[in-house]
């Protein structure tokens, strides 16, 4: 059942429990997660769709946009099937390297999706601010790099995580009372010393957040600032309108992710279930929300996809008339 290497003792594979305590409720809580999770996917992968296909939207804030769909559908993926696969089919296990990659792929998701938001205010920042060298500062190539360091900077602040996983001897038990894996959630379960997995684990990704935070919070001071110096309440209105679905994007991805933070750092009475339970939540709830806040407040995205749907349509009905 154990691998030995250089005397530092892998289980070949990892038990997740899903959600403890609730094991009774986990079919019943399987059709919402389903239900969020496909309407989540579905509606980012038409945001995508619709902004590589609709010419006009080839501008840098939603090609930002459309990488954060593509975030939200990867953070999503990687913690909803298995969960679902185990309160459905109770196919609990997990192995070792599978449950390092998963631990990967979400704390890459999460700083990448935080990097995004941040590129994001930053591109809102030159266009009320600096309108009118918007095209010559976030050129194509431009976007492209912030798109490349933001992968790069993911990449690199996570990469380590896996070497203080490996690192680590399990020789206690293999059970993850979880419904997938998580950093400190599996580095609890070694019989070795975690103080650099905890001190890395939280400082490290949290720190990063937190220097995004701010650097969203100063732009968006000066952006209102801009807009409250403007002649015209109408233009006022437009340049607020523009920011509206970007500031809700922002809080429904910090304020849920710092209350879980804080809850887990010292809600201690709070049952762990409800800790689970909330970070099943995280993964599906935003990436649902995203696509359907900017189909709503942003009236570019509006008409690109009923053009789209409508073009979609005919397209559907001339190949039925050519095959029948």
């Amino acid at each position: 059942m154990l691998n030995t290497n250089h005397t530092v003792f892998h289980p070949a594979v990892f038990v997740l429990l899903g959600i403890p305590g609730l094991e009774k409720y986990h079919i019943w809580l399987s059709i919402p997660l389903c239900f969020i999770y496909a309407t989540a996917v579905l509606g980012n992968s038409v945001l995508i769709l619709v902004i590589v296909t609709e010419r006009s939207l080839h501008e840098p804030m939603y090609m930002f946009l459309s990488m954060l769909a593509g975030t939200d559908i990867l953070l999503s993926t990687t913690t909803v099937p298995k969960a679902l696969a185990i309160f459905w089919f109770h196919a609990r296990d997990i192995t070792f390297d599978a449950c390092v990659t998963q631990v990967f792929f979400v704390h890459v998701m999460f700083v990448g999706e935080s990097a995004i938001l941040l590129a994001m205010a930053f591109d809102r920042y030159v266009a009320i601010c600096d309108p009118l060298r918007y095209s010559m500062i976030l050129t194509s190539p431009v976007v492209g790099r912030m798109a490349l360091a933001v992968v790069i900077r993911s990449f690199c602040i996570i990469f380590p995580v896996i070497f203080l996983l490996k690192r680590l001897p399990f020789c206690r038990t293999n059970v993850v009372p979880h419904s997938y894996c998580e950093h400190i959630g599996v580095a609890r379960l070694a019989c070795a010393d975690i103080t650099v997995n905890i001190w890395y684990g939280f400082s490290v990704p949290i720190v990063i957040v937190i220097t995004d935070v701010v650097l969203i919070a100063v732009s968006y001071t000066l952006i209102l600032r801009a807009i409250f110096r403007m002649p015209s309440q109408d233009a006022r209105h437009k340049a607020l309108s523009t920011c509206g679905s970007h500031l809700c994007v922002i809080l429904m991805f910090y304020v849920p992710s710092f209350f879980t933070l804080l809850t887990h750092r010292f809600g201690r009475n709070i049952p762990r279930h409800v800790h689970i339970l909330l970070a099943n939540l995280y993964v599906v709830v935003p990436p649902m929300l995203n696509p359907i806040v900017y189909g709503v407040k942003t009236k570019q995205i509006r008409e690109a996809v009923d053009h789209f749907s409508w073009r979609s349509r005919s397209k559907l009905l001339i190949l039925l008339f050519i095959y029948v």
